[in-house]
């Protein structure tokens, strides 16, 4: 197959070299930034640089959620009819629903996915050929996406070594990522802008690398994916803020027989965590 890859940072970098890597697949790349598309061609990323989408049968749009709906509109005539579009954003509701009925109108299958990895680095400078090897690939199929596209994307995953394939409706994905991913970097994002932080060197060890890691995002890719999906986000947000109070009250009450039951009941849930 041919696979055009439009957005050569981070995730679109390291799905283009995981599927050189890993199948037989002819890549493209599209990159507004000519030294980013050189870097690719030079490091064996892409087989190519793509003029525009039209001889792809998969196109991985890897782009700024906005941007992704925008790109995808304005070239919405230039994509094979046949041909799947995938795209690889952290919100997938406001996407597919913008999108899928454009592209059905000329013949296309959208399928929204996510790929569950990351670094605190972008840019393809930081792309690697095995940062999705045993990771989650969500993706987000719609009642009318046919079958046997899905089965073709979620192959394609596989071939790349993710460890597992997750399907759930977009309205799934928004509310459970909403916990898992967004509130930790704003919870991240706001713990470090403690004064004291200004005086942690020499005093910090696991626990701080840990809560922090997360902090150092892309705050123009994240302002938009937090925006996108407000309600879910703004549910956990409250629901954090009310637990916090929960503990704030204890201590300063000095109430040990409701902080230690706080405690133990969340030690429990962590204990009874599945782990991937």
């Amino acid at each position: 197959m041919k696979i055009v890859a439009v957005g050569l940072g981070l995730i679109g970098g390291s799905l283009c070299k995981a599927i050189k890597k890993h199948t037989n697949h002819l890549v493209g790349g599209i990159d507004i930034d000519r030294k980013t598309v050189k870097m690719a061609l030079s490091q064996n990323a892409i087989d190519y640089e793509a003029k525009d989408v039209s001889e792809a049968d998969i196109t991985i749009v890897s782009l700024f959620p906005p941007t992704i709906i925008s790109f995808i509109k304005e070239n919405a005539d230039l994509f094979k009819e046949g041909s799947i579009v995938i795209d690889t954003g952290g919100i997938k509701k406001a996407i597919v629903d913008e999108v899928t009925p454009i592209l059905a109108e000329r013949g296309v299958t959208f399928i929204g996915v996510h790929p569950m990895a990351g670094r605190e680095f972008s840019g393809f400078e930081y792309s690697l050929d095995n940062l999705f090897d045993n990771a989650s690939f969500i993706m987000t199929p719609i009642e009318s996406t046919p079958q046997e596209e899905i089965h073709i994307i979620e192959d394609l995953a596989y071939s790349i070594h993710f460890k597992k394939v997750v399907k759930a409706t977009p309205e799934e994905h928004d509310r459970i990522i909403a916990f898992t991913s967004q509130l930790a970097h704003v919870v991240s994002n706001a713990y470090i802008k403690s004064p004291t932080h200004q005086q942690q060197l020499g005093f910090s060890a696991g626990s701080f690398q840990d809560l922090t890691r997360v902090a150092k995002l892309n705050e123009n890719m994240w302002t938009p994916l937090f925006l996108m999906n407000k309600e879910p986000l703004l549910f956990e947000i409250d629901y954090i803020m009310a637990r916090l109070g929960e503990y704030r009250d204890a201590i300063a009450n000095n109430d040990s027989e409701t902080l230690r039951s706080l405690l133990r009941d969340g030690r429990i849930l962590k204990e009874n965590t599945p782990v991937d």
